[in-house]
């Protein structure tokens, strides 16, 4: 990872922004902008300098980890200790924090770390996020990594199949499901596991339960790992025993408004019209009020990034962007439908990153 081209990238959005200088607190963006690991840290930027602040547990660690920055070890919170640094550098007049990400209770402490006469005027919010667009389009080591993370859920997918029998709690199937992703090199679970069988897969987030999995009826499995920090993110729904006309219809229409959003990914397309894709279908079909959610997200670092793949959303996909796709259909009390893939923006469209079978299987 190439950790000072994005310094530098972040540098250039930091002039731009009218800012001396920038404090960044969120852990996935420091994760990005250094390779930081831990759970407590702050990095300080100017145009100049890059200051990187945490606490004694993290004093190996962070020598091991961190690059692009300068370490400071330090005793009490580090984002205090940022704010003060910044504050001390010659020049520097305003530093701008990202307001959705800090609380009250913290700016209060933040602005405490700071001389007297500074308190009212250093600290800036921010209009808009610094850090995240930089994270939403991947570079080729984000791309082989969110690559090798999504194989790996198609695997984990291919092991379920044959595991999966009427009589099982859903809390066996997820947990089968996590000590695989284990024993295979995941760092841990994107997000809980969704086991959601019978009439409970009409729950778009359905957390296994002590349900048991019935002997006619679907199964949603919705699910990610980490790897290298990065998540991946897919669903299925399968079948037990033979389905009746209506699961059939309603699966093969979910199907169909999955693949034409695929198809609709593109580079210069605007996420909107990607949900319109799949939800054209769906209205087509009589389903689109069974349709309670947005299209898809993009999936990093963290399980949701921008851009949201929703109704009426303008902004407009890039090469490297790799997002969700997951139309569902819900019928409360009967059962429910989603399919999902992670999908890999390219110039000319979408490369899909989870290829485990979507035709409807029977178990």
């Amino acid at each position: 990872m190439d950790h000072n081209r994005r310094i530098g990238q972040l540098r250039r959005r930091i002039t731009r922004a009218g800012l001396h200088g920038l404090l960044v607190t969120h852990l996935p963006d420091l994760r990005y902008l250094c390779g930081f690991t831990g759970s407590s840290a702050a990095l300080a930027i100017t145009r100049r300098a890059a200051r990187f602040f945490t606490d004694g547990r993290y004093t190996a660690q962070a020598a091991e980890e961190v690059s692009a920055a300068k370490v400071q070890i330090v005793s009490s919170p580090p984002a205090a200790n940022a704010v003060a640094w910044l504050a001390a550098q010659p020049g520097i007049e305003s530093a701008g924090f990202d307001p959705t990400r800090t609380t009250v209770a913290e700016l209060t402490r933040l602005r405490a770390a700071l001389p007297s006469h500074l308190r009212r005027t250093f600290l800036t919010p921010l209009a808009a996020p610094l850090v995240e667009p930089l994270r939403w389009v991947k570079d080729e080591d984000e791309l082989r990594i969110l690559s090798a993370a999504a194989l790996l859920g198609c695997k984990l997918f291919e092991h379920l199949l044959g595991f999966i029998r009427p009589g099982l709690a859903e809390f066996e199937v997820a947990a089968e499901l996590e000590y695989q992703a284990r024993q295979r090199g995941a760092e841990g679970m994107s997000f809980e596991s969704i086991v959601a069988s019978g009439p409970r897969s009409a729950l778009p987030h359905g957390r296994a339960t002590r349900a048991r999995l019935p002997r006619k009826g679907f199964l949603t499995l919705d699910f990610g790992i980490i790897r290298e920090g990065y998540c991946s993110d897919m669903t299925r729904t399968v079948h037990l025993g033979k389905p009746s006309a209506k699961e059939r219809e309603t699966y093969e229409a979910v199907l169909e408004a999955q693949e034409a959003a695929v198809a609709a990914v593109s580079g210069g397309v605007r996420c909107g019209d990607v949900d319109e894709a799949a939800r054209s279908v769906l209205r087509k079909a009589g389903l689109a009020e069974a349709f309670s959610h947005s299209t898809g997200h993009g999936v990093g670092l963290e399980i949701h990034e921008s851009p949201r793949v929703g109704t009426g959303q303008a902004t407009r996909l890039a090469p490297g962007m790799v997002i969700t796709i997951e139309p569902g259909v819900y019928l409360p009390g009967e059962f429910g439908v989603r399919i999902e893939d992670m999908v890999a923006v390219t110039r000319s469209g979408g490369q899909v990153l989870t290829p485990a079978p979507k035709t409807l299987i029977e178990l």
